[in-house]
């Protein structure tokens, strides 16, 4: 029941803050990075004592690869984060109808998008990484906030070149949406996942003790 528990509030999570991302969009505020970066804190910090709050593969695979996440939790933990996503682009199509997709990446702009969505999805697990699982920073209250901080900051920096996903779960939610064109989607998987697994085995590089 504990480890069906986990994958259920993985699900709640990742639904919730793919909601606030498709309606914040879709709403044209301004603060839309803010109100991003403010829903995954709220989040994680909502099911972080459950889960681990990781709502994002990408985080799932950098907190695998550190080994703080057992190999028989991470295809559950994708696919409830996938169906999290999928769940809340429908429920957004309720609210705001689906708009023509965008274009898809291509030549300058496809290097640039995946360039963009590795190196900050890296900086996003980097800080999850140190802030949510180091033995030097158990039992902190500022985790939520600073992996909050690092979506919005993201956001606000390469937004105009991605789209600021860092997540392929939010890459497919934005996808069924029609925030953003399919064959944009395998950049969102790809570039995101790797940024994670760089993440990962980095923090375990330098942090050989830190099991």
């Amino acid at each position: 029941m504990a480890r069906n528990a986990k994958y259920f509030v993985e699900l709640i999570g990742t639904f919730l803050f793919v909601l606030v991302i498709v309606s914040a969009v879709r709403s044209g505020s301004a603060l839309a990075p803010f109100a991003i970066g403010a829903a995954l804190m709220v989040n994680v910090y909502a099911g972080g004592h459950v889960s681990g709050g990781h709502y994002n593969p990408a985080v799932s695979l950098a907190v695998f690869v550190r080994g703080r996440l057992a190999a028989r939790d991470l295809v559950p933990y994708w696919a409830a984060q996938f169906a999290g996503a999928a769940l809340a682009a429908g429920v957004a199509h309720v609210f705001y109808g689906y708009p023509k997709a965008g274009p898809a990446f291509e030549g300058h702009d496809l290097w640039a998008a995946f360039l963009a969505e590795a190196i900050f999805t890296f900086a996003l697990c980097w800080v999850v990484l140190n802030v949510a699982t180091a033995r030097a920073n158990d039992g902190n209250s500022f985790y939520g906030l600073a992996i909050g901080f690092a979506v919005a900051t993201g956001a606000v920096a390469v937004g105009p070149v991605s789209g600021g996903v860092f997540n392929p779960a939010v890459g497919l939610g934005v996808t069924i949406a029609h925030l953003s064109a399919w064959g944009n989607l395998w950049v969102y998987v790809v570039a995101c996942l790797l940024g994670g697994a760089v993440a990962g085995g980095l923090f375990k590089a330098l942090n050989p003790t830190d099991a």
